[in-house]
């Protein structure tokens, strides 16, 4: 029987804590990050490895960085942080990243990703889209990111593009109520629930799925006027009020590739079911 892969979670908040609490009870070796020292008992009594890692203060911590990746695959789950300053002080911690891992076993990472790198194309956009910000947006971050770790030739990696995230703490309707002339309500929303997610990372692990990108979203695709109108009134809130508008810019995300290459049947397709 072929032993499991030690897998190494850089990002154990909403969605990397029950993905690394998952793969170890499916028996793999498992270490998880946080930036948090209150969290790391949390980690340990889950079963996973726990590392204190900042790498925004990566030269404190250079050697747990270092046992960190001691691992087969990272899953590398960081969300940018891109208001502050363009997304500069992220793609700094992803090339100091990349330092370490070029001298780690890693072989194969899964970069978590976000489907906010496509542009307003105003209709389904598939991973080949992406072309169009290369275009529009050479300096995007988040996809320069993805670039970095998919050129090179000591791993394969595999990038995720997720939807909106919701589920577990997550409920959507907390963020719109009663907020009033909000802007694209005709617009399809792209969104994915957490266990959607999980069971998406699980499955590119187990099916060696390697040196791919795929979107992943939800088959449904409501409009915003109506997801979140649900969401609020679901929660009990005052719901949101969007203002008339003549032009409506959105993007509709395809997860076709996905389903197709996976054999995944998405297990909440439809964003309306959520609350």
């Amino acid at each position: 029987m072929k032993e499991k892969a030690a897998i190494s979670v850089m990002g154990c908040g909403w969605l990397g804590l029950p993905l690394a609490r998952r793969f170890a009870q499916l028996g793999y070796r498992v270490k998880g990050s946080t930036t948090t020292p209150e969290k790391l008992d949390n980690l340990r009594q889950e079963g996973i490895d726990p590392y204190l890692i900042d790498l925004a203060n990566a030269s404190e911590n250079q050697q747990a960085l270092r046992d960190f990746l001691l691992a087969e695959v990272l899953i590398l789950n960081i969300p940018p942080k891109l208001r502050s300053d363009g997304g500069e002080s992220y793609l700094q911690q992803m090339r100091l990243l990349l330092t370490f891992l070029r001298a780690s076993p890693v072989s194969r990472v899964l970069f978590v990703s976000s489907t906010s790198v496509y542009q307003d194309l105003n209709r389904a956009v598939s991973e080949e889209d992406v072309f169009y910000t290369e275009e529009r947006d050479p300096t995007n971050a988040l996809l320069l990111a993805e670039n970095m770790f998919r050129d090179s030739e000591d791993w394969v990696c595999t990038v995720v593009r997720f939807g909106g995230l919701v589920g577990g703490s997550r409920q959507p309707g907390r963020f719109m109520a009663g907020k009033q002339n909000l802007p694209n309500g005709d617009a399809p929303v792209n969104l994915i629930h957490l266990d959607d997610c999980l069971n998406i990372l699980q499955r590119i692990v187990e099916q060696e799925k390697w040196g791919e990108v795929y979107n992943a979203c939800a088959d449904g695709h409501p409009s915003r006027r109506d997801f979140y109108r649900e969401a609020t009134r679901a929660l009990g809130l005052e719901p949101p009020e969007f203002a008339d508008m003549e032009e409506t810019k959105f993007k509709l995300i395809s997860s076709q590739k996905l389903k197709d290459d996976l054999s995944y049947v998405f297990s909440h397709p439809n964003p309306m079911a959520f609350f």
